[in-house]
């Protein structure tokens, strides 16, 4: 990340997009487990309610997840999540 990315990231301007921070470290995610978990799951192709049933959450929950996750990650949509888990490093 460059020092003026850096600074704008510090003080709320941009996000940091998803292939820098893999890029800047690749063991390092910006996701929690849960949310590794769910993005997993919809790189395997599954739906929310299936996600949900998986891991005994709520569709709801699965659907709070996946937004915070594009949010995290500054994707646009859940179809951009499968290529950024097969970048991710497991821990």
């Amino acid at each position: 990340m460059t020092r003026d990315a850096a600074v704008a990231c510090a003080v709320g301007e941009a996000r940091t997009p998803a292939s820098e921070l893999r890029r800047t470290n690749p063991q390092a995610s910006p996701l929690t487990l849960r949310e590794l978990e769910v993005a997993r799951l919809i790189a395997e192709g599954l739906a929310n309610g299936e996600i949900g049933s998986r891991l005994f959450i709520s569709k709801r929950t699965v659907e709070t997840h996946v937004t915070n996750m594009l949010n995290k990650l500054g994707l646009s949509s859940r179809m951009q999540l499968a290529p950024w888990v097969a970048g991710v490093r497991p821990t």
